[in-house]
């Protein structure tokens, strides 16, 4: 199974490149796919690339999701 996930951009690169952070964890990302991105923009990530623009309350909706789910998962006897 394949996840795409919301990330932030901390940092332009050089060559369409950059540097996003999710969860205190920082990745060098390619932006070849996407326009028009500024630091503080979260895009959906993939493998390695930036598939969109995402806008930031459906981001920071999404991740709240994920770790409610993670949490839930935690907390569940197996």
């Amino acid at each position: 199974m394949c996840l795409a996930i919301p990330a932030r951009i901390v940092a332009r690169l050089e060559s369409d490149r950059a540097i996003v952070e999710l969860g205190g964890v920082r990745k060098d990302i390619s932006l070849a796919l996407v326009e028009n991105v500024a630091v503080g923009d979260y895009v959906i990530v993939h493998v390695g690339y930036a598939l969109q623009r995402l806008d930031t309350t459906e981001a920071e909706r999404t991740l709240a999701a994920f770790a409610a789910i993670g949490a839930e998962a935690l907390e569940t006897p197996r």
